[in-house]
């Protein structure tokens, strides 16, 4: 009896654990740079690291194998639930912004892509 109360009130308490208290209130976390639609509308081909730097800001990961490669990524979670995420990479050749890729494209990086005519497709002469 001595070692089956403390067993039971163990599984009680991991129980708990599992499943959550109720009405726990769980703050936003933020975290990483918050990179917006205008800061990457002024990134232009040609831009130096300090000129990125500036607009960015500090980027979170700066590969130690590849220097020519800023990451930023940022993430905002509510416990486990994920409620926003983006990634951006910028490249440089030297000190030349040369690339940037991600969720979000830039103005000055967008590709263009070209318009499909509607008569691609052969009308169909059967009635």
């Amino acid at each position: 009896m001595r070692i089956l109360l403390p067993a039971l009130l163990a599984f009680a308490l991991s129980a708990c654990s599992f499943v959550g208290f109720p009405g726990v209130y769980r703050i936003d976390v933020e975290q990483g740079n918050i990179v917006t639609q205008e800061q990457l509308d002024q990134l232009q081909p040609g831009m130096s690291r300090r000129q990125v730097r500036f607009l960015l800001g500090t980027p979170l990961v700066e590969d130690t194998f590849n220097p020519d490669r800023w990451d930023y990524s940022y993430s905002k979670r509510n416990g486990l639930d994920v409620l926003a995420d983006s990634k951006l990479t910028v490249i440089f050749d030297g000190d030349s912004l040369v690339d940037v890729r991600g969720d979000a494209a830039p103005a000055a990086f967008r590709e263009e892509v070209p318009a499909e005519s509607d008569s691609s497709f052969p009308e169909d002469d059967r009635t």
